[in-house]
């Protein structure tokens, strides 16, 4: 059994309903659960007035919980960076409790580890993942599993297959430079895994909260971004160097966005495609992670290790310990 603090960093919790269900089903999992005494606060868009926000994640650091969970994303976070209790958020990961969460939530983890090093946790929230009316996606359930019991050291996917470009797609109709193909296989070595949302990336860009990552990992989602606002961005990061100081750049789920006649086949492929021809930092597709059911947990600053065999990748962190108790080899969790 472990025990949970729920908290809320970001916006107001609106889906009271799902708030409950979530520490409902952690209850039923045989977990001790712990609401911040704020969880439910709102003021405007937020969940209760700065001050607010920043004492409750004083609290969850102070909680002494194995998981710091975030009750849901929204906005808020950046506002916050510069009273954020840093030392007592790494005291407390030192201490083991592991802080949680995605969207939103991506400008607190960059900035603690700006400020810190400390590792924190690309994972679920409790409305949107325990809290939905069916049962939590197994994948995700699998991973916030083996994270509570110390087990996960690494996740997996399959890239998607390619596809070839037509006629009417952007890429083919601008002639754009050199497509850099995928490597069919890939071992990066102890690199540093970062990132989150793609747009609280780029708001961090330039300020005291961005971690400086170089031959680094970088993994980034987003949701609500039509594909020429996820290509601005990526572009922003590509102009600013930032995409050519890492050794791979991981794409997890683009949602919920709506496609219009005037993109005249300007699309999500498209984007990537064209980002190929400007970069030769291979650009992986299709990691489960983003604002969707099924979404792995992956460890924000953590040492890594990436390997790719044609369109199977793996990244594992479990290295230190796998190597610490046996030599031969990695035992590793492929969700």
């Amino acid at each position: 059994m472990a025990h949970i603090y729920i908290y809320s960093p970001s916006s107001a919790v609106r889906d009271r309903a799902a708030f409950r269900r979530g520490i409902r089903r952690l209850q039923a999992q045989g977990h001790e659960v712990e609401v911040d005494a704020a969880a439910l606060a709102s003021h405007q868009r937020f969940a209760g007035e700065d001050a607010t926000r920043l004492a409750a994640i004083g609290r969850a650091a102070a909680s002494g919980a194995d998981v710091a969970l975030i009750s849901r994303g929204g906005y808020g976070l950046t506002r916050l960076l510069p009273a954020l209790p840093y030392a007592e958020v790494e005291r407390a990961i030192g201490q083991g409790t592991r802080f949680v969460g995605f969207s939103d939530f991506t400008a607190l983890q960059l900035a603690v580890l700006a400020r810190t090093g400390a590792t924190t946790w690309a994972g679920p929230s409790l409305g949107a993942d325990f809290g939905t009316v069916d049962e939590p996606d197994d994948i995700m359930q699998a991973c916030f599993d083996d994270l509570l019991a110390g087990i996960g050291e690494g996740t997996g996917w399959r890239l998607p297959a390619p596809r070839r470009p037509r006629a009417g797609d952007a890429l083919a109709s601008e002639g754009a430079g050199r497509l850099h193909a995928l490597p069919q296989s890939l071992h990066i070595h102890q690199a540093t895994l970062w990132g989150g949302n793609l747009a609280m990336v780029c708001a961090l860009l330039g300020t005291p909260y961005w971690p400086s990552i170089q031959n680094g990992i970088l993994f980034l989602e987003d949701v609500g971004e039509h594909p020429y606002r996820i290509e601005r961005m990526l572009t922003q990061l590509l102009h600013a160097g930032v995409l050519g100081q890492q050794q791979a750049v991981l794409l997890g789920a683009f949602s919920d966005y709506t496609l219009s006649s005037h993109d005249k086949g300007f699309n999500l492929h498209a984007v990537v495609s064209w980002l190929r021809t400007r970069t030769s930092t291979p650009i992986l597709t299709g990691l489960p992670f983003g604002h969707v059911p099924t979404k792995v947990l992956l460890p924000v600053g953590a040492c890594t290790d990436l390997l790719l065999q044609g369109r199977d990748a793996l990244i594992l962190w479990g290295h230190d310990h796998a190597h610490a108790d046996d030599a031969g080899g990695h035992d590793h969790h492929d969700h």
